[in-house]
């Protein structure tokens, strides 16, 4: 155990994967970065709310996140503890106008019973190419390396490698674009989580009025991958950029993702 004040802080997404469907790459990555949006602007993240200890003591340090996958039992097990369901939706399913859901239970409560409604910014239709099914990331609240519970602890973190079953298009203009570096080999939970962390820091600098507009958007985004010609114009614009520790995959100080957020333009 670290001495009192030096524990590292890490969040924890759990992706459902089933054994024969499992989402798109775009979705899943779309769906992680709106997870983490979520519990960043969650009540309970904030003040005195029951996260608030541990979000502070988590972004005071660097930012981890660990991404692993779920399914069958585990899954509700994972559902049972703490935290926010992120559910995308697929493009048909939008065009009719369905709603993606957000479970926003405590402990005890079975992911299915946070869905039949919707809570302030959750997550919304997701903007990648179609999918067997809809990416499900759960996002739990941050706690020290040593105490992850053993309901995530055990979970696979290596592995997830996952697929679109068409190139996602072109983004909706006005929508914040996070742009991965298109000359690293980066795994579906890697580069899941380095959106997540780009996010992270557009939400840092966001100025309040853009954060509650994006709140209200329930989090709009997409994610897709730059050319070599635009990731060099990104990373020299001054938008927030995720520079990798290099612990997975990658080596140390690699630039993964640039966030481009149309209110980080003006």
């Amino acid at each position: 155990m670290s001495a009192e004040g030096d524990d590292e802080y890490v969040l924890t997404l759990v992706l459902q994967v089933g054994k024969t469907e499992r989402p798109g790459q775009t979705d899943a990555l779309e769906t992680a970065a709106r997870a983490v949006l979520a519990i960043l602007a969650d009540e309970r993240s904030a003040g005195t709310g029951e996260w608030a200890e541990a979000m502070r003591a988590w972004q005071d340090a660097r930012i981890r996140k660990v991404v692993r996958r779920a399914r069958g039992a585990e899954w509700r097990r994972a559902a049972a503890l703490p935290g926010i369901t992120v559910t995308s939706q697929l493009p048909t399913a939008a065009a009719a106008g369905d709603a993606p859901a957000v479970d926003v239970a405590g402990a005890g409560q079975a992911a299915e019973e946070g869905r039949q409604g919707l809570h302030p910014g959750e997550a919304p239709v997701g903007t990648g190419a179609g999918a067997a099914v809809p990416a499900e990331v759960r996002v739990f609240p941050p706690v020290p390396l040593d105490e992850v519970p053993k309901e995530l602890a055990k979970l696979q973190v290596t592995g997830t490698d996952l697929e679109d079953a068409e190139a996602p298009g072109e983004p909706a203009g006005g929508v914040p674009v996070l742009w991965v570096n298109p000359g690293l080999e980066m795994s579906t939970g890697k580069t899941m989580a380095q959106v997540g962390h780009a996010a992270h820091l557009a939400w840092m600098v966001l100025p309040e009025v853009a954060r509650k507009t994006w709140v209200e958007d329930g989090f709009r985004l997409a994610v897709r991958t730059a050319s070599a010609a635009q990731w060099k114009q990104l990373v020299r614009s001054g938008l927030p950029v995720v520079q990798d520790a290099g612990f997975t995959e990658v080596e140390p100080g690699s630039r993964t993702v640039v966030a481009d957020h149309p209110a980080l333009r003006r």
